[in-house]
């Protein structure tokens, strides 16, 4: 669910770096050891899934959200999202008081990743999902349930998020319409705790290493989906490198549980490798879906047969350090999790925020980054034969911020949003949450009209006769 920052080119590393260094915000991880530099290879903190751009909000009503400094209108209901490679996905926002940006990139994730690693309501905000709409299409019975008169579905799809923000945000908010408002007093009432849903695919773990002429892993296969089908490495027919089962037998496909191995060759020259599965499946209701735009959390309310995929590498060396390096973001400890082991004969040094760090031969460390809310990162971790992984993203673990005053939109109308104190234009804030540049432009604006009021007094003043 990490995307690399805009404005940087695969192309130029060390202009990259360099101009990563000077964002504020971004954290610049310095690395010791390493024969030779290489190209750093972006590894996004992604744990597999799908992959969805959404597109806007698309079945609401209207909800009210008492604030101290007032009340504010919303609008409120379902997003929906269109997933690569093919699918649609229906997701309520589970993040008030941040905007939704039209046409964002979201990752499937799971909760630990997001505010609902520690929100404590996740498991109910799950049992609405499940027991409401669109999951219940029949709505003549979830009013009955209710005790509403009758709900559209544009009061059920109020309702329910209304519902939802109840425990995702901790929100003093009503739903404008009356029968919606009895759907999510229903909701809330009735939610209990369930279990966090499993992937729709993931590969654990998401990075192996060892020596030219082993087999390298397990990498086990977690899914719901019947079978997913075995990408093998881009280079596979040059280096040899071949995925295969226990037994020896290369691998096409697989199915929840399979266990798969990177089949080195002996003579094969030091290097890495990276297999991709894929399949097609109904994403799990209540699964997480986080950009790294600060674009508004979602949760999975309905999934069409959708595309999902994941990932796993391999490295290898003869001699040395031989590490694995994977990450991902850790809600809980407020920051990034940067897993790395070492299959090699020697230790693996790296510095890490000042830090420095060692993986003795054989073992495996977690070293946890803290990180602020809203932080950008940029790490870089390098070491011998070239080994080089770069992680960016931005920590966005918590639902805070303030809802500017605005009147609920339609889904495609654009308004500004606010993405590391920058403006950005035509966005969609989809009419849930706001920016904080919403008041700033406002003050903006009274200045100039002072400051154009003044510059005609003056101007009047010296347009006398005979001037």
């Amino acid at each position: 669910m990490v995307a690399a920052f805009s404005g940087f080119h695969r192309s130029a590393p060390v202009a990259r770096l360099a101009a990563a260094a000077t964002v504020s915000g971004i954290v610049a991880a310095g690395v010791l050891s390493g024969a030779g530099t290489a190209v750093a290879e972006e590894a996004p903190q992604t744990q597999g899934g799908a992959t969805a751009t959404i597109n806007g909000l698309k079945t609401y009503g209207e909800a009210v959200v008492h604030e101290a400094g007032g009340d504010q209108r919303v609008a409120a209901g379902l997003f929906e999202m269109s997933v690569d490679g093919g699918g649609t996905l229906q997701t309520y926002c589970v993040d008030l008081n941040n905007p939704t940006q039209r046409d964002t990139q979201y990752q499937e994730t799971s909760w630990s990743g997001t505010s609902l690693g520690t929100n404590k309501n996740a498991g109910r905000i799950r049992w609405i999902l499940q027991n409401s709409y669109p999951q219940v299409n029949d709505l003549a019975t979830l009013a009955r349930k209710a005790g509403a008169g009758g709900l559209t579905e544009q009061d059920a799809a109020a309702g329910t998020q209304v519902a939802i923000w109840r425990y995702s945000d901790g929100a003093k908010v009503d739903a404008v319409d009356p029968q919606a408002e009895k759907l999510a007093d229903y909701l809330e009432r009735s939610a209990r705790g369930l279990a966090e849903p499993q992937a729709s695919l993931t590969l654990d773990p998401p990075a192996v290493s060892g020596r030219p002429g082993d087999v390298l892993g397990p990498v086990t296969v977690h899914t719901n989906a019947a079978a997913v089908a075995i990408s093998p490495p881009a280079d596979a027919a040059t280096t040899g490198v071949r995925i295969i089962d226990k037994t020896g037998k290369v691998m096409t496909s697989a199915k929840n549980g399979s266990r798969l191995y990177f089949d080195i060759p002996e003579d094969a020259d030091d290097g890495t490798a990276q297999l991709t599965v894929q399949a097609s499946t109904t994403v799990p209701v209540g699964r997480a879906f986080a950009s790294d735009s600060r674009s508004q959390t979602q949760i999975l309310a309905g999934s069409s047969e959708s595309t999902v995929s994941a990932t796993a590498g391999a490295t290898w060396a003869a001699e040395g350090a031989i590490p694995a390096v994977s990450a991902r973001k850790n809600c809980v400890k407020g920051g990034l999790d940067i897993i790395t082991s070492n299959n090699g004969d020697k230790p693996f040094d790296f510095e890490l925020m000042g830090t420095e760090h060692t993986i003795p031969a054989g073992a495996t460390r977690t070293v946890t980054v803290p990180l602020q809310e809203d932080q950008a990162y940029d790490f870089t971790i390098t070491g011998p034969n070239g080994f080089s992984h770069r992680f960016t993203g931005v920590l966005d673990c918590k639902t805070q911020g303030v809802i500017t005053a605005q009147s609920a939109k339609a889904h495609n109308e654009p308004s500004p949003a606010s993405v590391g104190g920058t403006a950005v234009p035509d966005t969609d804030l989809a009419a849930t949450g706001g920016s904080a540049i919403t008041p700033l432009i406002a003050g903006a604006a009274i200045g100039l009209v002072v400051i154009g009021g003044a510059v005609l007094v003056i101007l009047r003043k010296r347009e006398q006769p005979g001037d």
